[in-house]
């Protein structure tokens, strides 16, 4: 099992095929063929070893999702090294302790990103100029590095403080891959459009399934609803993963008509709850694609459950209640519920998720303490609340640390702020605990408006749908919701200005 597989397998199946395609904001293609592509990649590990980067070593990569990028992760594990995209949005500080804690030995950046770069003894090089010197190079024979070997190090969000290190070997990526395959098999003459960033597992993991059966993939810097439109219309894109607030910003799109994206044949979409009704307008819009949710974490290199499309639109799968869960436990993988002690819960009860397979990190990078707190008996807690149903489908309910407890009461975010978006004047919604002398926490929300609409109404509104206790109790009206690079609502953004 290594990352590099894929490329061989094509390269003698169909060399010709276009293999790459980056889409840049000024209109301009860069195209790449299966065997233009494999040359590059071992030219560039070519290039790795003359700066003298050895299998195992770290390669920084800074840079938004582009065919340089594509090239330089597959150069890397033709190398044998190990490759660390990071977050295009981070501050130089956050970038400073990335780079100190992956002791990378050498930083390949964007041009229009290298002065974010912290000074430092760091070896660094421009992608472009990278690319350059490798032209020039003897193509460097695949090391097939594969199996436990580390491939990626990839940090976490850092919303709860410093960012850790996941350490993701060959097999982990491997293994998830497959577990999405088994019940999704990708199309090999389909083409994927990477919009998810590849620091991102969600984006890196679709990268690596795509290229495993030989398919094409479509590249764009960033998310932007008309060009994404234009691409889906023009390339003809079969496959695309999204975070919610992505496929709102496609439909809420004046761009948007629904005859210019009927390409997409399927569309799957996780790393945070999907309101139920952005989901709905989604089915509309696309009424033959097929629909999923995938369930995952950094630490298990993506998809652990796959709610299959079926479940989306079957009448009596929705009566069962699975629209709303995210499947059940994918090949490979093994999933249990369990209380504080460990201990598994009867089904329909709350608990943490926990899950073990293949597919699972070896741990945190240089952090034994985090290892060992994720990590016990063989199972990674996942910090997600959820609960097992009775035909085995999970429901997620919530992070553990965004539980609101109000009065002994538990209260999951994900059910008030889908109450909260159910009203017409509501596009997004978010809702978190604050401090409360009587309560210990209340409900805060934070909500953006299509139209106006005071705060009276929407109490109104959530008391006629939630209990009492459930429903917030101030509500602040902002024009936007904070996001991640991947999408996810910042909730630690919100709490610092709930504090304030």
């Amino acid at each position: 099992m290594y990352l590099t597989q894929g490329l061989h397998r094509s390269l003698q199946r169909h060399p010709a095929k276009t293999a790459l395609t980056h889409l840049g904001a000024d209109g301009a293609q860069r195209q790449h063929r299966f065997d233009e592509l494999v040359d590059g990649v071992a030219r560039q590990a070519a290039a790795l070893a003359a700066r003298g980067v050895d299998a195992g070593d770290r390669v920084a990569l800074l840079a938004p999702n582009d065919d340089r990028l594509v090239q330089a992760i597959f150069a890397c594990w033709w190398r044998g090294a190990v490759a660390c995209p990071l977050n295009v949005r981070w501050t130089p500080t956050e970038l400073a302790h990335a780079l100190a804690d992956s002791a990378a030995s050498l930083v390949l950046v964007d041009e229009a990103l290298a002065e974010r770069l912290p000074r430092s003894d760091i070896r660094c090089i421009t992608l472009p100029r990278f690319a350059d010197e490798a032209a020039a190079l003897a193509p460097l024979p695949d090391s097939r590095s594969g199996g436990d070997a580390m491939a990626v190090l990839l940090y976490t969000g850092g919303t709860t403080g410093r960012a850790k290190g996941v350490m993701l070997t060959h097999a982990n990526l491997w293994s998830a891959s497959m577990t999405r395959a088994a019940e999704l098999p990708n199309p090999p003459d389909g083409v994927s459009l990477l919009v998810a960033p590849l620091f991102h597992v969600a984006g890196l993991g679709r990268l690596v399934g795509q290229t495993l059966v030989g398919g094409g993939c479509v590249t764009m810097a960033q998310f932007r609803p008309e060009a994404v439109i234009a691409a889906i219309e023009q390339h003809r894109i079969g496959d695309i993963m999204v975070v919610p607030t992505m496929l709102q910003s496609l439909l809420d799109d004046p761009n948007f008509q629904a005859e210019r994206v009927q390409s997409l044949t399927r569309i799957a979409f996780g790393a945070a709850p999907m309101p139920p009704d952005l989901l709905e307008r989604a089915l509309a819009a696309w009424p033959e694609a097929e629909f999923f949710q995938a369930y995952g974490l950094t630490e298990t290199a993506g998809a652990v459950c796959i709610n299959l499309p079926v479940n989306h639109r079957s009448a009596e799968a929705r009566a069962a209640g699975r629209l709303n869960s995210v499947g059940r436990a994918g090949l490979g993988a093994e999933i249990v519920v369990t209380d504080p002690d460990g201990q598994e819960v009867p089904r329909g009860v709350v608990g943490e998720v926990l899950c073990r397979g293949p597919m699972v990190t070896p741990g945190y990078w240089r952090n034994p303490e985090a290892t060992a707190a994720a990590l016990q008996d063989g199972w990674l807690h996942t910090g997600d609340a959820g609960c097992m149903q009775a035909d085995g489908t999970l429901a997620i309910v919530d992070r553990l640390k965004d539980m609101i407890i109000s009065g002994g009461e538990n209260i999951y975010s994900a059910e008030v702020e889908a109450a909260l978006r159910a009203h017409p004047a509501v596009a997004q919604a978010a809702v978190l605990g604050v401090p409360d002398a009587r309560w210990g926490e209340a409900v805060q929300a934070f909500v953006v408006l299509r139209e106006p609409v005071s705060d009276e109404v929407l109490r109104a509104w959530c008391r006629e749908r939630l209990a009492g206790y459930k429903c917030p109790r101030a509500y602040a009206f902002v024009a936007e919701l904070p996001l991640s690079a991947a999408g996810k609502v910042l909730k630690n953004v919100l709490r610092q200005q709930a504090g304030a």
